[in-house]
């Protein structure tokens, strides 16, 4: 499917304003010399992000290591600056509790912490990145631009990784399930992958000997979008998965916590190609549900999986901008319509909802009053649901206009409160306490 010009200024611009890095073409798919290295839409794969055939059994447990030179980095007389950073593969355990190889980043900070209390370590979840292993979150430090004339790579994760790291605030990013890692497809948007993929990565930091952060050292989350979801799930499931792992406050900001509310919001939206990675993860996790797939999906709707699952949000942008999954069934029905019609595919995104437990320590739930895009109803009810387990929420409402585009109303809160999501975060980490705003929440907006 041919790019669609009209979306290249948002991506690039948003790139520029990280540091952009070009890359050159290379080979065709397939491949490329070392039997463990692999390209992805002429992007090659480093033999690093191969999982070797047998996993450590303890999750959090670093399986290998090296160093990650930082695109966007200044010598300092301490060292690089705004921190020295460490590729990493560490152990977890998946939705089906078979052990996954999973990667991800950890930058030490160069700048003091300057808060009470050791140095505290913050796990970032990425936002929605794309189904392609190029896409990944810790290559994206690397190269916060790819544009080789077959994909679009951006690294937009990465200013909030430098905001925290120029407060003293040691990092860890996780790439998820699948990204990255070259033996399975990402599963996007599922809620036990991401959780534990962003809990592992807390227990495999404080595990690399080059980092200062221990045990003692106080955890947060954060992430928006993709991220928000993943960082709502873990703050859930911390108390069952990861008691290890105190968390001081958990940032989800348009937490996607009702994907069958999401899956609607999406479809023919600028971000239309998020439904197909969806789709690609779901059938991911759940083998079983690829006959319900075969018998609704067609041939476009199929190759359309296909192309989706090597791409990156720019790649999506140019190729499935407003796209409808009419296109992609049998029988002309949307994705939302086949959910409706298959009790199997109703409870298998009700196992995925988040909500239904109660979270560890303090959370901040930020949703954009405009998003329709990753629907603002939704990220409110988790608010709402949290409240009634006694939790203690801080509901941020951010209110802006809507635009008239899907992916600016997303994309507008995340950089309008990130400020003030890192301030809350790291007052956390001092060991500053907070309320809840709970109480207001029937007239909230």
């Amino acid at each position: 499917m041919p790019p669609r010009p009209r979306m290249l200024a948002a991506a690039v611009v948003a790139a520029l304003a990280l540091g952009a890095q070009a890359v050159p073409a290379a080979a065709a798919d397939g491949p490329a010399g070392d039997s463990a290295t692999t390209t992805s839409r002429g992007v090659e794969i480093p033999a690093f992000y191969t999982p070797p055939s047998e996993l450590p059994g303890a999750d959090g447990t670093l399986i290998r290591h090296e160093p990650l030179p930082l695109a966007l980095s200044l010598p300092g007389i301490g060292g690089p600056l705004p921190g020295r950073a460490t590729r990493l593969m560490y152990k977890s355990t998946d939705a089906n509790g078979e052990a996954v190889a999973v990667t991800g980043a950890y930058i030490e900070p160069a700048a003091k912490w300057r808060g009470d209390g050791p140095r505290p370590l913050v796990a970032v979840a990425p936002g929605t990145m794309g189904q392609g292993d190029q896409c990944a979150a810790s290559m994206a430090l690397e190269h916060p631009l790819r544009l080789n004339g077959q994909t679009v790579s951006v690294g937009y994760e990465d200013l909030s990784v430098y905001r925290l790291l120029l407060r003293g605030v040691a990092v860890v990013v996780t790439d998820y399930v699948g990204l990255g890692t070259t033996d399975r497809l990402h599963t996007y948007v599922n809620r036990v992958d991401g959780a534990h993929a962003v809990l592992d990565a807390v227990r495999a930091a404080r595990s690399l000997d080059s980092a200062s952060v221990t045990s003692e050292s106080r955890v947060g989350l954060f992430g928006y979008s993709q991220g928000g979801g993943a960082t709502a799930a873990a703050a859930e499931l911390q108390p069952s998965y990861a008691p290890d792992v105190q968390l001081a406050g958990t940032y989800a900001g348009a937490p996607p916590a009702d994907l069958t509310e999401v899956t609607e919001a999406i479809d023919g939206s600028d971000l239309a190609g998020a439904l197909g990675w969806s789709l690609n993860g779901f059938l991911q996790t759940e083998p079983a549900l690829r006959p319900i797939a075969d018998r609704y999906i067609n041939e476009a709707g199929q190759e359309a999986l296909k192309d989706l699952s090597t791409m990156c949000v720019g790649d999506a942008l140019f190729g499935y901008r407003g796209d409808s999954s009419t296109d992609w069934t049998k029988t002309g029905q949307s994705i939302s319509d086949v959910i409706r019609a298959e009790p199997v595919l109703q409870t298998f995104l009700a196992e995925q909802r988040i909500g239904s437990l109660k979270p560890a320590g303090p959370v901040r739930v930020a949703t954009g009053t405009s998003d329709d895009l990753v629907p603002h109803g939704q990220a409110r009810r988790l608010a709402v649901d949290w409240c009634g387990k006694g939790a203690q929420v801080t509901y941020v409402p951010v209110l802006l206009p809507g635009v008239g585009s899907g992916l600016l109303n997303h994309f507008a809160p995340l950089l309008a409160d990130q400020g003030n999501a890192i301030s809350w975060l790291t007052d956390r980490l001092s060991g500053e306490p907070t309320g809840s705003n709970c109480w207001s929440m029937p007239v909230q907006p």
